[in-house]
Order: structure tokens, then sequence, then C-alpha cells
């Protein structure tokens, strides 16, 4: 590593002046500043499907320059990996949120404000210094985990509400069963044989004949209770309701934190 890009690498500064940021900043700034402009105009606002394409299309093209300016940068530092580490959340920033590909995952919301969050870290770089939202996260990390934690874990208790009102968990169950059946009457009979009490009784006539037979009764009557959908309703409510009481808790939390704060 050249002694300049060492020097530039392990000196990063916490702020600057606004006159003294050069062009390429200022340009990168104003496409930042842009880029959350449409993330959140696109999330929140009136949006026609036309509208929304072309946003699509100039998020995926402002990404290619966000990651094009990265690596000129990661040059001039000497491809240190510390240079990486240290924008880590620029990597972030440079994934399209918009893009029809990342609604498939279904903590989407959730996904959008971390990128979100990671392109206004980026131009808060370029407007007060390069490391400037790296020194702040450090300094007020704590803080800022407390502050947003309360949020993201609502965000990804109403994600996985609605995946669980989609579920079907015991149709699932009962498709496992029955897929290995065969060992688990193997298991249930080496288990009777093993117990003391029960052993004696093998000596009987026909007693692997009734075991087998009492086994495979039990397990249909379980695979079809399982496969009832009134079974499926059940273990669904259980899940969403407490499921609520969580959510309504950390709500409840952050409710009471956000009034004491208001006091202050």
């Amino acid at each position: 590593m050249a002694p300049e890009a060492a020097s530039r690498e392990t000196k990063p500064t916490l702020g600057r002046r606004l006159g003294a940021v050069p062009l390429l900043d200022w340009v990168m700034l104003v496409l930042a500043l842009v880029s959350v402009g449409l993330l959140a105009w696109e999330a929140w606002g009136p949006v026609t499907e036309a509208q929304r394409e072309a946003i699509i299309a100039a998020d995926i093209g402002l990404c290619a320059l966000f990651a094009a300016e990265f690596v000129y940068r990661w040059r001039n530092n000497g491809w240190g990996l510390g240079f990486v580490a240290r924008n880590w959340y620029e990597i972030l920033g440079m994934i399209p949120a918009t893009h029809p590909a990342l609604r498939a995952f279904r903590l989407f919301r959730v996904i959008r404000i971390v990128i979100l969050l990671a392109r206004v870290g980026a131009a808060a770089d370029r407007a007060f210094g390069e490391y400037f939202t790296y020194q702040l996260l450090r300094r007020f990390k704590a803080g800022i985990v407390d502050a947003i934690r309360g949020v993201v874990t609502l965000a990804v208790l109403e994600e996985v509400t609605e995946v669980l009102q989609k579920g079907r968990y015991t149709r699932n169950v009962a498709q496992a069963l029955e897929q290995n059946i065969d060992s688990l009457e193997d298991v249930v009979a080496e288990k009777l044989a093993e117990d003391p009490r029960l052993g004696r009784l093998s000596r009987l006539p026909f007693y692997s004949e009734v075991v087998r037979a009492a086994t495979e009764t039990t397990f249909q009557v379980v695979l079809h209770v399982l496969e009832d959908e009134r079974t499926d309703q059940l273990v669904a409510d259980i899940l969403r309701e407490n499921l609520e009481q969580i959510r309504a808790a950390v709500q409840a939390r952050e409710d009471q934190r956000d009034r004491a704060m208001t006091r202050r």
C-alpha cells in the first residue's frame, strides 16, 4: 500500500466545512439525496405504475453510479479492507430497494428502511467528510440501536404475522409424519420391547401383529387430526394471539419511552 493511501485510510475526519466539499462529493451528495427522495416517494407517496417503473430504472442507475464511485474511492485508498469495513453502510445503499425482486422477501419493508438509512449516511459523508457516518455510529451506537430497535422489532413482527396467517402448520407436520411413518413405527416397537413392564407381553401370541396394528391405527388418527382444517386454524390462532401480545408489549414499551423523552 502506498504511504499516501495508508495515511488517507488511517486518518478519517469527523467533519469539514461545506465550502471545502469537492465537486465530485457535491455531485454524489445531490444524487444520494435524490435517491432518498425517490425511495421515500415510491414507498409512501401516490405513485402510478408508469411512475414506479421510471423510479425503478432511475434507482438502478443511481445504484450503479454509487457502486462505481465506491470502487473509485476504494482504489484511491489502496484497496484496503479497512476502507470497506468502515463504509459497509454504503454497500447496503447500493442495493436497488425499488426493484421488484426484493419484494419477494418477507422483510422487504425492513430492508427498504435499512437501505434508506444507508443512503442518508452516504449523503452525510459527502457533506461533512468521509467516515463522518462511521464515526457517528461508533460514538452513538448504543443510542442509535436503542432508538430503532423497537421500530425494527414491530416491523419484523408484522411481517411474521402476515406469514403465519397464510401458513399450513399442522398439515406440514402431517406430511412429514406420513413420510417417516415406517421409521416411527419401528421406533415405537423398539421402545415397547425395551420397557421392562411390557417386555413380558412379547411372549403372547400375535404380540407383534397387535402392536403393529395399534401403532398404525394411532398414527392414522393423528394424521387425520393434523390434516383437518380446524386443527390448522387452532394452531394459527394460537400463534397469532401470541404474536399480537408480543407486538402490543413492544408497542407499549415504545410509547412509554417516547413519553419519557417528551417530558425531558
